[in-house]
């Protein structure tokens, strides 16, 4: 503990007297150099660029399109970003532009739109989805797009989900090969980035 000096009288204070006080002086400002101004840019810049790779590695990957069967959004070639965690967080839902490996070749990947999920009744009747006894509309298939295949009602089986190409003519899909596994499910197309002109929000 902390003790005062046996000669300083009661009551009064151990602090030297004011007349003994010097003036403060502040000392000078250092500069700055512009070293070290370079150095904290540098390393905003790896900080910068190590979270981009961390997103990029943990969150998103780029695709490339191949073929035409999701036209007219995506076309042959195109470049877009998949979200591989949001379907930690949420569920899959109608309408969601996925990308699963191909059920007979795992090897392979596809993107297709979902167009049932488990439980749903489905049938098509002319190139018309039926979903639980009610037709759909789809405005991402424009009319050039449509075929007039027709398939008996099913019952999407639990954990598989029903997928569609928007270029129903041409699609190869769960028409052909069957509900697709949730399993085999590994991302949600979000955003074309090339070519400019294609750019914009997957919907």
């Amino acid at each position: 503990m902390p003790t005062v000096p046996q000669d300083t009288p009661p009551n009064e204070s151990a602090a030297p007297q004011a007349d003994t006080l010097q003036p403060a002086i502040n000392p000078a400002p250092v500069p700055t150099s512009k070293a070290g101004g370079i150095g904290l840019w540098l390393r905003d810049l790896l900080v910068s660029a190590a979270a981009s790779v961390l997103i990029i590695t943990f969150l998103y990957q780029p695709v490339r399109v191949e073929g035409t069967s999701m036209l007219p959004r995506l076309e042959d070639r195109d470049r877009l970003f998949i979200n591989k965690f949001v379907y930690r967080v949420e569920a899959i839902e109608r309408g969601d532009v996925v990308v699963f490996h191909y059920p007979r070749d795992p090897e392979k990947s596809y993107i297709k739109r979902v167009i049932a999920l488990p439980g749903d009744r489905l049938r098509i009747d002319h190139g018309r989805v039926w979903l639980n006894g009610q037709p759909q509309t789809e405005p991402y298939v424009p009319e050039k797009y449509q075929d007039t295949r027709s398939m008996a009602e099913i019952v999407v089986p639990e954990d598989t989900y029903f997928m569609m190409g928007d270029h129903r003519s041409i699609s190869s899909d769960s028409r052909d090969f069957g509900p697709v596994e949730r399993d085999l499910i590994y991302g949600k197309a979000v955003f074309v980035y090339w070519p400019s002109r294609d750019a914009g929000v997957v919907h």
